[in-house]
């Protein structure tokens, strides 16, 4: 059962990585939870990446939308390169200074864009925060992932296994981690050339928080808080690349899973890998157009 969990949490969190320059809006006050980069112009949208990525997986996106919309682009710190926060917590660290950071740039009903444990703190942020988020968009994420492989699982159930898996991540050898990241990343992203930049930034990610960032997404359950949420939603979910995948499967568990999440859209990419915006960027877009 742990290595069904971890394999299923990595196949959805993902590794990102970054490609050319960006311009950092470096300000008195900024948010020590993750660095922002500010690009476009119009209505504000956010977008977060997944679990160790960085904030230019977003490139092509931004390249859409930046005519129309003021982009704030985040990393969070400890991933892709980014130093750490230096907190105990990851996912609700971000989740506070984000609202925090949305009331002081007065960002008037953003949408919110997240993939991977990017769109659980998204949902997050709408449940907590329904002032904060004007449209939410989920990609390729889970309320609560570890139900996928067994509907009983709970937080308190999982929470000796994550606690062990969040000490081997925080410890693991760099030689370790790099080995296990070429086999699992070609199951996330199509394109090998993609596989070894992605690599790249996985490596450098600080152990301490890929160790903290796992655990926080082994023990939260949004399902019953989904409720709260009253932002229009749209979820794009993926199924190719994962080991026994099928698209029935993958659709009943979406749809179980945002059962709480009343008038959500749920669509499935099938020829995309986890990451959607790099393996059929065309079709993320054209579901976006429509829903924006």
């Amino acid at each position: 059962m742990r290595q069904l969990i971890l394999s299923a949490f990595l196949l959805l969190v993902g590794i990102g990585c970054t490609t050319g320059s960006q311009a950092v809006r470096a300000e008195p006050g900024s948010p020590t939870a993750f660095r922002v980069d500010v690009r476009g112009h119009g209505r504000p949208m956010i977008l977060i990446p997944g679990f160790g990525s960085s904030g230019a997986v977003w490139d092509g996106v931004v390249a859409h939308y930046q005519e129309r919309f003021e982009c704030h682009v985040l990393t969070l710190s400890g991933f892709a390169g980014v130093s750490g926060s230096g907190e105990s917590t990851v996912m609700p660290l971000v989740r506070e200074q984000l609202a925090a950071y949305v009331a002081a740039h007065h960002l008037d009903k953003p949408v919110v864009v997240g993939h991977s444990m990017g769109g659980v703190i998204a949902l997050s942020l709408a449940a907590e925060h329904p002032e904060a988020v004007g449209q939410l968009v989920v990609v390729d994420s889970l309320p609560f992932l570890p139900a996928v492989n067994d509907p009983s699982a709970t937080p308190s159930s999982l929470n000796e296994m994550a606690l062990g898996f969040r000490n081997m991540l925080m410890s693991q050898p760099l030689d370790q981690r790099r080995a296990y990241q070429r086999r699992v990343l070609p199951t996330l992203i199509s394109d090998p050339a993609k596989v070894e930049v992605a690599l790249d930034w996985s490596m450098k990610s600080e152990g301490r928080t890929l160790g903290q960032a796992f655990y926080e997404m082994m023990t939260t359950d949004l399902r019953p808080a989904l409720g709260r949420i009253h932002a229009p939603v749209l979820v794009m979910g993926s199924w190719a690349g994962t080991p026994g995948a099928t698209r029935a499967a993958a659709e009943q568990s979406f749809h179980s899973q945002y059962a709480g999440l009343s008038g959500a859209r749920i669509v499935l990419a099938d020829r995309a890998r986890h990451f959607i915006m790099w393996d059929d960027p065309r079709w993320l877009m054209q579901q976006m157009d429509s829903f924006l």
